[in-house]
């Protein structure tokens, strides 16, 4: 009875790991195609759809129901309205969502550097591991600095190309090669970590892989 109970939550994380996993990669194999081929419908309702649902949620949330069902009700007629004007600019809508991500992305890590605030990789690493040694604080002051200027690299790459490559380029890099680059940056800063700092119990990417599908 107790395993059973146990096993449970472990299988419905990973259902919801992976269905996360196929929405995402869903999600960016039609924003590219949109691109691509040039189905602007479907690119504008791709690009529209996670602003929306997260604005109406957020007005549910601080706002009476009936409230955020009238909003709801308003933005469709306005787009119902408007949609020829959204179908030909909702690379915009696009280009602002992912310039923004992870331009706040870059701006936490670089935040962090700054003043009495503890550095955003020493934060996580903390929060894994409690106590960190010093050799573990120095690191994580060296590796906090590296993703602020990965993330503020990638951030600069995605407004430059959006102004001067064809959009299914700019779509091709983040869909697709931004996502690849994040993944390999991990990796190489989790092999780094591997080498240089003292062994903690947990810590093999295998381990990681599992806590991260447990919970």
């Amino acid at each position: 009875m107790n395993n059973a109970v146990q096993t449970t939550p472990s299988l419905r994380t990973k259902l919801q790991w992976g269905g996360t996993l196929a929405l995402v990669i869903g999600y960016a194999a039609l924003s590219h195609y949109s691109y691509s081929q040039e189905a602007k419908s479907l690119g504008a309702a791709l690009s529209l759809t996670p602003v929306i649902l997260v604005g109406i949620i957020l007005l549910g949330r601080w706002t009476r129901p009936l409230i955020a069902l009238l909003a709801a009700a308003l933005l469709g007629a306005l787009l119902y309205l408007y949609w020829p004007m959204v179908e030909k600019n909702y690379s915009w809508s696009d280009f602002l969502q992912q310039s923004v991500l992870y331009g706040l992305v870059a701006i936490a890590f670089v935040r962090s550097l700054f003043g009495d605030r503890v550095p955003l990789c020493t934060q996580l690493a903390g929060q894994l591991h409690g106590a960190l040694a010093p050799v573990e604080i120095h690191y994580m002051h060296r590796a906090t600095l590296a993703w602020a200027a990965f993330y503020i690299l990638l951030t600069t790459t995605i407004v430059i190309l959006y102004f001067v490559a064809p959009l299914r380029i700019w779509s091709l890099f983040v869909n697709f090669a931004a996502l690849g680059l994040i993944v390999f940056a991990a990796i190489v800063d989790f092999c780094i970590r591997y080498l240089v700092l003292p062994r903690r119990p947990g810590d093999g990417i295998v381990a990681i892989i599992r806590r991260a599908l447990t919970g």
